[in-house]
């Protein structure tokens, strides 16, 4: 749902233009113990953004925490996209 809101409502960022960050949009949701997310924009493909977040110091981190149990993924399709979401859980 995050990356599909940044497609429509043209943003890029972890808080929504409405001030909701992932917990928030998490607690909404129903879902407990997020941990962390990271988004990215415009890699064509799976292999392209986890090599983006790879490459990224803090993105690898949360993708290598062997404290976060659970993982979702979202992406986004559109012009100037696909607009990434992945979040890490406990």
């Amino acid at each position: 749902a995050h990356s599909q809101d940044m497609r429509v409502r043209d943003y890029f960022d972890h808080t929504d233009p409405d001030g909701l960050t992932p917990w928030d949009r998490a607690d909404a949701a129903g879902v407990s113990g997020l941990a962390a997310e990271n988004i990215a924009v415009g890699q064509p493909d799976a292999a392209a953004v986890v090599q983006a977040w790879m490459d990224s110091p803090g993105h690898r981190a949360n993708i290598l925490e062997c404290s976060h149990t659970r993982h979702g993924l979202g992406k986004e399709p559109g012009q100037g996209g696909p607009w990434w979401t992945q979040v890490f859980g406990r």
